[in-house]
């Protein structure tokens, strides 16, 4: 069996707003797409990029959303969708944890929302129904939802799970009251393992499994919850925006003998005016990719293991 990685994009839409105000040539002159795209023609790099449906007013007053997006560009889009597609990941980037006790309506309106989006500007062919939600944990009715709307894969939480013990700073950025806002009968606290120390204690939905159920190892197996039909997959083993440019190469040899890796970024780090900008952003991925390629590693999208 050849080795398999998968890569995505958390938090995509400051991308699509360049392209439409911007309004280069050809898509693949706008600066973020312009690394994937170099990514892709040297190491063959596939990318999922998770779609938020609108900026956040966090960052003030400028607001965008998928429906302002050009579909100027759909012909290019849809040539280059065999490498490069969009999925579903959440309405904006706050609250977090928006889909931890969420209706089955809040999940389908929105879903269908981004669908109806990227069809519109990038073609059918441009969207994937592997999911991996923002923040991850979604609700039993969310899981549902997601199935009905044509998601068959969805990522998930792994830790050993607890009751929430009632102390608001039991859990940092007050978490404790998104927990608690609507709360569904499934939604915990687990114990997150990984470099993100500050959310060690995190909250949990249905989409959550112990070690013993769903190791961290990274493989390609896949779990059927039989309630709701979806296949549960542990996808994400590094994030490159926790790991310094001098860290990858080691990063990678570490997981040289593995049969699956699976890679996440986040798109807010590659653009200067955010307050985390990592200028290293594009060297990072690039170097991601040296490495995979020197271990024999190919490209897939999650829905490729349905």
């Amino acid at each position: 069996m050849s080795k398999k990685a998968y890569f995505y994009i958390d938090d995509t839409i400051w991308v699509l707003r360049d392209l439409t105000r911007t309004k280069p040539k050809s898509l693949f002159d706008t600066p973020l797409f312009k690394v994937l795209k170099k990514a892709h023609d040297e190491y063959g790099l596939k990318t999922q990029l998770n779609l938020f449906y609108r900026t956040d007013s966090f960052y003030g007053n400028d607001e965008f959303s998928l429906a302002d997006v050009t579909d100027a560009y759909k012909a290019e889009f849809e040539a280059a969708s065999d490498w490069l597609k969009f999925a579903f990941h959440a309405k904006e980037e706050f609250p977090d944890y928006p889909h931890v006790n969420a209706t089955y309506e809040d999940i389908k309106d929105l879903f269908k929302s981004i669908e109806k989006e990227v069809f519109r500007f990038a073609g059918e062919k441009s969207f994937t129904y592997g999911v991996c939600p923002h923040w991850l944990p979604v609700s039993k009715p969310g899981v549902q939802a997601l199935y009905d709307c044509g998601v068959r894969i969805l990522d998930v939480t792994v830790g050993e799970t607890e009751e929430y013990n009632g102390d608001p700073n039991s859990l940092p950025y007050g978490h404790s009251f998104r927990l608690l806002n609507n709360r569904q009968p499934e939604t915990r606290v687990f114990t997150r393992g990984g470099r993100n120390t500050a959310i060690a204690r995190s909250v949990c939905g249905y989409n959550h499994f112990t070690e013993d159920r769903l190791p961290y190892t990274p493989t390609l197996k896949t779990f059927k919850d039989e309630e709701t039909g979806i296949l549960f997959k542990n996808y994400c083993v590094t994030c490159l925006n926790l790991i310094e440019y001098n860290e990858v190469e080691g990063e990678f040899e570490k997981l040289a003998d593995k049969e699956y890796i699976g890679i996440c970024d986040h798109e807010q780090y590659f653009y200067e005016d955010y307050f985390a900008y990592q200028p290293d952003y594009a060297e990072k991925i690039y170097k991601m990719c040296e490495m995979l390629k020197k271990n024999g590693f190919e490209y897939m999208f999650a829905e490729d293991l349905v």
